[in-house]
């Protein structure tokens, strides 16, 4: 599993212009089943996406499509673990 730390490297309205943008390519990875939960981050400097196992190459390859990175406005950061304890609620994000 992967946590994708995106910071924000543009004023918000940069942004702002391209969240419906970038709604649309999450909402492609859901229907993929490559993420599984995202969001902003408070205060608003940027966002969280938690993706599932994959090879490292094909997360990094998902990530370029984003809007937000083609247009050079977020700086993502990308950290592997495996999920070896959960609350009952996560079970299925647990890996051996």
């Amino acid at each position: 599993m992967y946590i994708v730390s995106l910071h924000y490297a543009a004023a918000l309205e940069a942004i702002d212009a391209l969240i419906p943008e970038h709604v649309r390519w999450l909402e492609a990875a859901y229907a993929d089943g490559l993420f599984l939960a995202s969001g902003r981050k408070v205060p608003r400097s940027g966002g969280i996406i938690l993706a599932r196992a994959m090879p490292r190459a094909e997360l990094e390859q998902r990530l370029a499509q984003d809007p937000f990175s083609r247009h050079g406005v977020a700086d993502y950061s990308i950290t592997e673990f495996v999920p070896s304890m959960t609350s009952p609620a996560l079970a299925c994000l647990q890996e051996n």
